[in-house]
């Protein structure tokens, strides 16, 4: 895993010196240096600058990068894994194509001359690249089918430029970056700012699944893969699906044991991750497994990953921390963000992060099946809601919803009555934008009030929710709930989750690799039929009838859960500096964004227990740590 960043002139008249170029390509890597520890590479080709830095996986002697084909007629800067590069590599040289290193690298280029993008349909992995095709002066890009890895890019001024990390684009001196209040509306619902648009409005991120080609002056983007539907015919019962299901769950593990360097994987002593140590422990011997614990026990669940480490004999690490003094590491970690990010879960990821590097180099995780094998609580409510719509309109007004105002607060991981409150919202909400619903942290309505001019025609539902409808409009399945499996899929994994891990694992020069994400295993779990995924409330039916005879049974039932985050304890405790500074009434004044009294409503109700704000506060002091840290230009 590295940090990619180049630029393109369209007018090459209209080119700096060599010098000048070089030096803003080296800033640009040397802003991705976390990324890539190990070495750093810059070429400049013509109108096209390609800069790279790594972190060395594979061919540690011979892969670096920026790399050129054999014939100097491509050059590319890569970040991720291929993970059946031999195989690719095997059947191009039987086609005359000529290899000079042992890295996967290699391979992307003598495919692109061998297929142009097609080649993509070939990389099983993780990846996002630039090539420059000297021939035809054509810069091609693309991102791997889940967007494990970023891409971002921006064109101005005739410049074409793009990087791992917006940090990255931000040091050319010539180029404007500027927040769009559009965009921050939108992080305040979803959290995150939803591909393809990014914080900035001059920035865009590719498309997962998507490829960019640069020719002549013009960009076009496409898609070359993308999740199909569930097929309610599979013509195998559930055994030989769970016999499949194993087989694939094998292979993907294995695929991504390719490493020159030693890796280890996440344990939350969940099913996923515990899966993935089940199998890799089946094929090395004494895996490092990682975990954290908190002091509180409340808090702390480190109990079922020593439970599955003693299970699998793994050589097990485990931090224990306080949770109340975790807090105060919030400010430094939003700092480092390129965009703001309000899951909660960031500081433990990064601490996470933190103790696996100190062992390893490469780490697999469990992210995945919440999304493919319909994990989360949300797709048993999604079918809750269309229950409860039926019941007679009399009973939910008159009796059900008055009785939902009146449930208990609590502070703790779960509040009855925001439960309660929140589950009523989504049902009320049309189906494409129930579960967001449910998700988001202000809705459109709570905005209105939050903002001192608020535009009122983007704070429409339809507008504010747009990229939500649009995919799930879009999906080629009849089910509701399959569309929102792909909905899910393609925001909050790929937004929230993805990125999560990208960011925190890359802050410590850590490679995390997804082997649920598995092409082969993904495409098997999105054509499964829903009742495969979901029966009843039973979530993850298949994969766990699949592992029962792996996992131990105090793992297989438990619930799911996240990384426990003590939020609220965080926001009367360590933070609380934090949220009378950037959330008082002298800061909001100043900054003329929010309207004071209504964030000091906020923060009075969640204080004296009227009601529990946790969600909305948070990601607005996230929000208010990240303007403060990076102090952009608002539009």
């Amino acid at each position: 895993m590295c940090g990619i960043a180049g630029f393109v002139h369209l007018d090459p008249s209209a080119m700096p010196p060599a010098e000048t170029r070089l030096s803003w390509l080296t800033a640009m890597t040397r802003a991705l240096r976390h990324r890539g520890p190990d070495g750093d590479g810059h070429i400049l080709e013509g109108p096209a600058a390609l800069g790279h830095r790594r972190l060395s996986i594979i061919d540690l002697s011979t892969g670096g990068q920026p790399m050129a084909d054999a014939s100097d007629l491509a050059v590319v800067s890569f970040n991720g894994e291929i993970y059946n590069f031999r195989e690719i590599r095997r059947d191009l040289t039987t086609k005359g194509y000529i290899f000079r290193t042992n890295s996967d690298t290699e391979v992307i280029v003598n495919a692109w001359l061998d297929k142009g993008p097609d080649c993509l349909d070939l990389f099983e992995g993780m990846f996002a690249f630039a090539l420059w095709d000297k021939r035809s002066r054509t810069l091609f890009a693309a991102r791997d089918r889940f967007g494990k890895k970023p891409f971002v890019y921006t064109l101005q001024k005739g410049v074409f430029a793009f990087a791992s990390e917006i940090t990255a684009l931000r040091t050319l001196p010539f180029m404007e970056f500027s927040v769009a209040t559009q965009a921050l509306a939108r992080f305040l619902s979803y959290e995150y700012v939803p591909t393809p648009q990014s914080i900035y409005k001059q920035v865009h991120k590719l498309r997962p699944g998507h490829y960019l080609l640069l020719r002549d002056g013009n960009i076009t983007t496409a898609p070359y893969w993308d999740m199909p539907p569930p097929d309610p015919d599979t013509g195998q019962n559930e055994d030989e699906l769970c016999e499949r299901l194993r087989l694939l769950l094998a292979q993907a593990v294995k695929r991504r044991l390719v490493s020159d360097v030693p890796l280890g994987v996440f344990l939350s002593g969940g099913i996923d991750s515990s899966t993935v140590a089940a199998f890799m422990a089946g094929m090395s011997s004494r895996v490092k497994t990682f975990s954290i614990g908190f002091t509180e026990k409340s808090y702390d669940e480190s109990a079922y990953a020593r439970a599955v480490a003693k299970r699998f004999a793994t050589d097990h690490h485990e931090r224990i921390l306080s949770a109340a003094e975790c807090g105060g590491l919030l400010p430094g970690i939003v700092a480092r963000f390129d965009e703001p990010m309000a899951d909660p879960s960031i500081v433990p990821t990064y601490l996470l992060s933190k103790v696996t590097r100190e062992k390893v180099t490469v780490a697999l995780g469990g992210d995945g099946p919440d999304e493919l094998f319909a994990g989360y609580e949300y797709f048993v409510g999604f079918n809750l809601a269309e229950r409860y719509l039926r019941l007679p309109r009399m009973l939910r007004k008159g009796l059900i919803e008055p009785i939902a105002r009146r449930l208990p607060q609590s502070s703790g991981y779960v509040n009855p009555r925001a439960v309660a409150r929140t589950f009523l919202a989504g049902a009320a909400a049309p189906r494409n934008l129930r579960v967001q619903t449910w998700l988001s942290a202000f809705s459109p309505e709570a905005q209105l009030s939050l903002w001192r001019h608020p535009d009122r025609e983007f704070l429409a539902p339809d507008s504010l929710y747009s990229p939500t409808t649009r995919l799930f409009d879009a999906f080629p399945a009849d089910a509701p709930l399959a569309k929102v499996f792909y909905t899910f899929a393609r925001q909050y994994m790929l937004d929230y989750i993805l990125v999560k891990v990208d960011r925190c694992s890359m802050m410590h020069s850590l490679e995390v690799r997804a082997p649920f994400l598995d092409r082969d295993l993904a495409e098997f779990a999105c054509r499964l039929p829903i009742s495969m995924k979901l029966r009843g409330d039973k979530r993850k039916y298949l994969l766990k009838k699949a592992v029962a005879d792996i996992l131990p049974p105090e793992i297989l039932s438990r619930p799911k859960r996240g990384f426990l985050i003590p939020a609220a304890m965080w926001l009367r405790g360590s933070l609380a500096p934090h949220m009378d500074e950037l959330l008082g009434e002298s800061h909001l004044k100043r900054q003329g964004l929010f309207d004071p009294k209504a964030v000091a409503r906020l923060r009075a109700e969640h204080q004296d227990g009227t009601c529990d704000h946790r969600k909305e506060l948070w990601t607005l002091l996230v929000l208010q740590l990240w303007l403060a840290e990076h102090n952009p230009g608002i539009a």
